[in-house]
């Protein structure tokens, strides 16, 4: 970054400090710094710089940037189109955020093919990025996580069926948003640049509700039915998938279908112990008496919370680290003798009631309210 000017470093400068005030921040390093010349103009990185922390009217921003409001239009739509900007209709108006890493550009600019950008630049910088420890412990927060996992509804006790709440079943969360949308999977399209995609289905990412008509308005994935989002809810959970939602109550933005080779928040559990994601309500309990030992739910385990232990008599039984298991139900799933089940956790997670709840309390647990 040499050649350019110090005041257009400066511009830089300032959006990465904007970025990094965010509930979940950007931490600012070299990586960074060279991630946001790639995908902010200069003009979008001062207009981006001057966002507030709250969604603003086009006419609020106006007053803030100093910028003649048709031409800031133009800069806010060419931003939103790259997914560096939120643009949010509320009632008679439209309302402006400033995207996050994540959830946000990231996955905004892997969610789709672009030709305006070099993917495989950008996939070996974002690699590096959320390889960085300070990243890894940004994303994964305090108590808060950003994300939570969803069970596999099949591996349900029936003991405990009638107490298993909406907010805990994928499928029902899918039926109450009445459709969304499918996009690819950011993480798995960043890996296949790097030459390392596991060969998972791509087009999976499943957005829901006003996320999902933001996504489909925006090019960044195609309008589906509930049924749609149910098979592929059905076929990722056949392949062994990790259900990994947005940890809200009321109206979850995305279900994510991920792997512990691709994904971004799997490989930050499961290198580092970092987690962005909080476990399900449930742990998976071996039953040892009909295990066989095969070590099926050892090798499926995305983030190996399971390893096979001699009992001393020659045969081998799972072993599950409680303290790094999510309780997806991927390795209750693969067990085919049915000795691996997955039982009620003791103390219950309940998610925040919405996303402003969720990033009021993720940003009170860092110190930025």
């Amino acid at each position: 970054m040499g050649h350019l000017t110090h005041d257009k470093d400066e511009v830089y400068r300032l959006l990465a400090e904007r970025l990094n005030k965010n509930p979940v921040g950007a931490p600012i390093n070299d990586t960074l710094m060279t991630i946001l010349h790639r995908l902010y103009t200069e003009t979008e990185a001062m207009v981006g710089s001057k966002f507030p922390l709250v969604p603003m009217t086009l006419e609020q921003i106006t007053g803030i940037t100093g910028i003649k409001k048709d031409q800031l239009k133009t800069i806010l739509d060419g931003m939103a189109d790259k997914g560096l900007v939120l643009d949010i209709p509320r009632r008679e108006s439209v309302y402006y955020m400033l995207a996050p890493m994540v959830v946000g550009f990231f996955e905004y600019t892997f969610m789709r093919v672009r030709d305006d950008v070099d993917m495989k630049d950008l996939a070996e910088l974002f690699q590096g990025y959320f390889h960085n420890e300070e990243t890894r412990d940004e994303l994964s927060g305090v108590d808060t996580r950003i994300m939570r996992t969803l069970v596999y509804e099949s591996l349900i006790p029936v003991a405990v069926e009638t107490e298993v709440l909406t907010y805990e079943r994928a499928s029902e969360i899918i039926r109450q948003s009445g459709g969304g949308a499918l996009s690819i999977c950011p993480c798995r399209h960043k890996a296949g640049h790097l030459g390392k995609s596991c060969g998972a289905p791509l087009e999976v990412c499943t957005s829901l509700g006003t996320a999902a008509e933001w996504i489909v308005r925006r090019g960044m994935g195609k309008p589906a039915t509930v049924d749609d989002l149910l098979r592929v809810l059905d076929q990722t959970e056949k392949l062994g998938l990790v259900h990994n939602c947005d940890n809200v109550l009321n109206k979850p933005a995305y279900i994510c279908h991920c792997c512990g080779c691709c994904c971004v928040i799997m490989t930050g559990i499961k290198e580092s112990g970092k987690y962005a994601t909080h476990p399900s309500n449930f742990i998976p309990v071996v039953e040892s008496e009909t295990c066989v030992g095969c070590g099926a739910c050892a090798d499926s385990c995305h983030i190996q919370a399971i390893t096979m232990t001699d009992e001393g008599n020659g045969a081998e039984v799972p072993v599950v680290n409680k303290d790094l298991c999510i309780g997806c139900g991927v390795c209750s799933s693969a067990c085919p003798s049915g000795a691996l089940t997955m039982s009620r956790r003791s103390v219950l997670h309940v998610p925040p009631a919405n996303a402003k709840e969720k990033f009021l309390r993720i940003a009170g647990e860092k110190g930025r309210v």
